[in-house]
């Protein structure tokens, strides 16, 4: 179950709730969010739910099935709207658009990518300065000095960073600089990642991990909802199959259930789903039509030079044109 707390609730008044449901057999843990006050309670115990909700100190009371209970649409009917501040929310209203290249290179290809991201409208950019990559041998990106870098001209710009953080010491030093934390395929499953990022005030989207099932990725977000972060973004960016035509087989099917079973936002990435420029684009606005509520793909100005991943990236007039039949495709959608 969870029951959400009163704002001014008395402690005497919550002490009685929490042995109230411990006396039902249920274990009470409690949550604290930038948004309320909740208390979790596990258990399998049947019991009439105004044994508890009329009891002083309750705003609502929910049971809910699901073990990722935070997460689950079951309690929270109104989607989540995520605000990145400045008038740029994400939510089920309009579709959100991140776009740039998979590394930051250097200040010339920063520049150049705002100037594309502002020209066509983009007001969050998303990049790598700290890439895992299967190589030891390839880039691994600019650190925090890129990082810096990239911040100054976005701000100038009014646009928005979504960037991976790998590890929990990266946390601290990246905060100033970043909008959306990005936690990748691989660190899905990084559970001490994850609990720190539910301490902290920014929003989180985390991928789906590379054989990930749908639930694994419902209960990586559970554990940063649970440490005190509701800012929370889902991403599908494909998964590993036995098929080999394309880097990895992009779930749409995810997509609408996911819609289905959490009040969270869901962003399609089908530059990793598809992982072959000249499909990214169907890719993308297949995930539109499925009921993403947003899309994060890659561009540069010459992919062929890219550090990293220009087999997957479009080009700038590419990337405009994307861009344009996005917001139309989304429109259509709407419409029915």
């Amino acid at each position: 179950m969870i029951i959400q707390l009163e704002q001014k609730i008395k402690d005497n008044d919550k002490k009685a709730i929490v042995e109230k449901v411990n006396g039902l057999k249920y274990k009470t843990t409690e949550v604290t969010t930038q948004k309320g006050s909740y208390l979790i309670g596990i258990g399998k115990t049947d019991f009439d739910i105004r044994e508890v909700g009329f009891m002083p100190g309750i705003s609502d009371i929910h049971i809910v099935s699901d073990d990722y209970k935070l997460v689950s649409r079951k309690w929270k009917v109104k989607p989540t709207t995520i605000d990145l501040g400045d008038g740029v929310t994400i939510n089920d209203k309009q579709l959100a658009i991140m776009a740039g290249p998979c590394s930051i290179e250097g200040e010339e290809q920063i520049q150049q990518t705002v100037e594309h991201l502002k020209a066509n409208g983009v007001s969050i950019m998303r990049g790598g300065v700290y890439k895992p990559r299967s190589s030891p041998y390839s880039f691994r990106g600019l650190g925090i000095e890129g990082l810096k870098l990239w911040n100054k001209y976005a701000r100038e710009a009014g646009i928005k960073i979504v960037t991976e953080v790998m590890q929990v010491s990266q946390i601290e030093e990246m905060y100033d600089y970043v909008d959306i934390y990005q936690v990748g395929a691989r660190n899905t499953q990084n559970f001490n990642l994850l609990d720190e990022l539910g301490k902290i005030d920014k929003a989180v989207m985390i991928k789906r991990g590379i054989s990930g099932t749908i639930d694994e990725l419902l209960y990586s977000a559970e554990y940063v909802f649970s440490g005190g972060n509701e800012k929370l973004l889902l991403c599908e960016r494909g998964i590993r199959t036995y098929e080999k035509a394309s880097r990895n087989t992009m779930d749409l099917n995810a997509i609408p259930i996911l819609k289905e079973k959490t009040h969270l936002p869901v962003i399609a990435d089908p530059s990793h789903g598809i992982g072959i420029r000249r499909h990214v684009e169907p890719i993308a606005l297949a995930s539109i039509m499925a009921g993403a509520d947003g899309v994060i793909f890659e561009n540069h100005s010459v992919p062929e030079e890219a550090f990293s991943d220009g087999q997957q990236t479009l080009d700038f007039d590419e990337s405009a044109r994307l861009i344009r039949r996005m917001r139309q495709t989304f429109e259509l959608r709407e419409s029915f």
